[in-house]
Parts: structure tokens; C-alpha cells; sequence
């Protein structure tokens, strides 16, 4: 199937103001900025595009959500073009996820705070190498719960924070709660790998912290965590953990729709035997369209 709709690119510099001018409407390859959600992106760009085109009932929609504390390629859709997003998120992806191991956060990733601490003396380049090929190919993945999957009707993020408000076990209640989805990762490939920092004093730590949430700063084995509000999204908190000086790879992965990395994560550092957490993630591809070509959502407002 061929794409007729209008891809819009950094080189473009004028966008007709009459939408006829776009009768398969328009796609528009954005770099969703950090901590922004999907939906904070698509409301900026639909008030510009209604004031543009001067179409209130203007239809503008994106191609597969990406998380908060994602960056990287977000497809929008303006016009007829929204009825490509269903086959568009259809295709591969390619994500490049940092991943910490030694602890783990009942998120997944940053949004929540360490609960846990794990071993990771072992844990070397060469062993997440090894361990790599074992997630190539077809395989049921369990999402996380912390996700915008549906679970009788409700969002899996809505029932994971009562659960956790409640103190409850978030992985118990994940597999209990949400059914396996089938996956297809074709590629990965350790792009780089961070050793654990000298005397970071987090050797043979299995110790669970007090859950909570907001902006706080806790003291673990002499090291601060700091947990601030975003300056895009004040409902994303982000908690920085690098001056834990755990050990971290760079991994890149192609996968298939449907597929959380923050889950890769998660069962990655339990073959390791350890924890592990995603600390970042980037979509640097979504079918045809590539990070390099994407706009900033600074771009396309001045475009509009």
C-alpha cells in the first residue's frame, strides 16, 4: 500500500491554508518531546491546524501512543489521513531503550520510585550479549500494568495506581490482571554498556522502599533520589537515579505493534538474574518514517 496523503518534512516551508489542497490529508512524522504524552502533542498541533485551515471540525489523530517519558517518532494525522493510523501503527518499530539493572520501579521506568534492589555484580556486557538472543522471534509478552491497556473496559495505569495506593503487589497483580499479548521482536543489538560506578555502595541490595509519588527526595545507602515535576506535564513525575552509578546498557530493538519495551526491561534483568528498569526510550523509526526526518513540535507550529 502506498502512502498519497501529504508526509510532511523539515524541508517543507509553506503548508496551503485551503485543506482541499490535501485531499488524502496530511502525516506529519513528529519527535515527541520528554514528558509529554501523545494526547499533549495531538492538542497542540490540532489548535494550530483548526486555526489554519480554518476548519473547527478539523479530524486530528496520532498513529500509536507513545509513554510520557518516551521521545522519538509520533505520526500525526490531519484530514483524511486519519484513517491510515490504524494500518500505519501497524507496522515494525525500532526503539533504542536504556535499560538500568540492579533495581527495579513498579512502573517499570522512571515515572515511579525504586521498590527494589537486586545483585548485580555479574551483570557484564558480554552476559546481557549472551542473553540477548533469547528474546528474538514471537513470544507472549505480559504488559506492564502501569500501561494504557484496556482491562475490562478500564486502563491498566488507572487500576495499577489504586493498587499501588493500596500497598498491593503491582507484578502479582499484572499477571493476574492483564493477559498475555503475542509479540515479535526481529532484532536486538547491545549498542553500548555502563559498568557499575565504583564504591556505588548498592552490592547485594534486595531492600524494598516505601512506595509513594509527587516531589520528594529519599536517602538510599548515602545516595539522594530526587523525584520533580515535569515542566511540560505537572502529572509526570520523573525520578533520576543515575547517581546511583548502576550498571546500564544501550539496547536497540526492532519489534512488532504492540510490544512495551518497559516489559523487555523487565524480563531482560530477570534473566540476568537481577532487576532491571528502563531509564530511557526513543522510537527512532516507525515503518518508513525515521527519526532523522522528523519535525519538533516547534517546527510544525511555525509551519502552521
Amino acid at each position: 500500500m502506498e502512502i498519497s496523503a501529504k508526509i510532511l518534512t523539515p524541508e517543507d516551508d509553506f503548508i496551503s491554508r485551503n485543506i482541499e489542497d490535501y485531499p488524502e490529508g496530511i502525516i506529519i512524522p513528529i519527535n515527541k518531546p520528554y514528558r509529554w504524552t501523545s494526547a499533549d502533542v495531538i492538542r497542540k498541533v490540532k489548535y494550530a491546524a483548526i486555526r489554519h485551515f480554518g476548519k473547527k471540525n478539523l479530524k486530528v489523530g496520532h498513529a500509536g501512543t507513545l509513554d510520557p517519558l518516551a521521545t522519538g517518532i509520533l505520526l500525526v494525522c490531519i484530514g483524511k489521513a486519519t484513517k491510515l493510523a490504524e494500518w500505519l501503527q501497524s507496522h515494525h518499530k525500532e526503539y533504542i531503550a536504556g535499560v538500568t539493572f540492579g533495581a527495579t520501579t513498579p512502573s517499570y521506568d522512571l515515572e515511579k520510585d525504586i521498590d527494589r534492589f537486586f545483585p548485580y555484580e555479574h551483570i557484564t556486557a558480554e552476559a546481557v550479549t549472551e542473553a540477548l538472543p533469547s528474546f528474538i522471534g514471537e513470544q507472549d509478552q505480559v504488559a506492564p500494568l502501569f500501561s494504557a491497556k484496556s482491562v475490562d473496559g478500564v486502563r491498566a495505569y488507572e487500576l495499577a495506581r489504586k493498587l499501588h495506593k493500596e500497598g498491593k503487589t503491582l507484578d502479582e497483580a499484572a499477571q493476574e490482571l492483564i493477559r498475555t499479548s503475542r509479540i515479535n521482536i526481529t532484532e536486538l543489538e547491545l549498542m553500548k554498556f555502563e559498568e557499575a560506578s565504583e564504591g556505588c555502595g548498592m552490592q547485594n541490595r534486595a531492600t524494598p522502599l516505601a512506595a509513594g509519588g509527587g516531589a520528594r527526595s529519599e536517602g538510599v545507602g548515602g545516595v539522594v533520589l530526587h523525584t520533580t515535576p515535569s515542566d511540560a506535564s505537572s502529572r509526570i513525575n520523573v525520578t533520576d537515579n543515575s547517581a546511583l552509578g548502576l550498571p546500564r546498557a544501550e539496547i536497540r530493538m526492532a519489534c512488532s505493534k504492540g510490544t512495551y519495551v518497559r516489559a523487555f526491561a523487565r524480563d531482560l534483568g530477570e534473566a540476568l538474574g537481577s532487576g532491571a528498569h528502563l531509564d530511557s526510550l526513543q522510537r527512532s523509526r516507525s515503518g518508513i518514517f525515521r527519526i532523522e526526518n522528523a519535525l519538533t513540535v516547534e517546527q510544525v507550529i511555525a509551519l502552521l
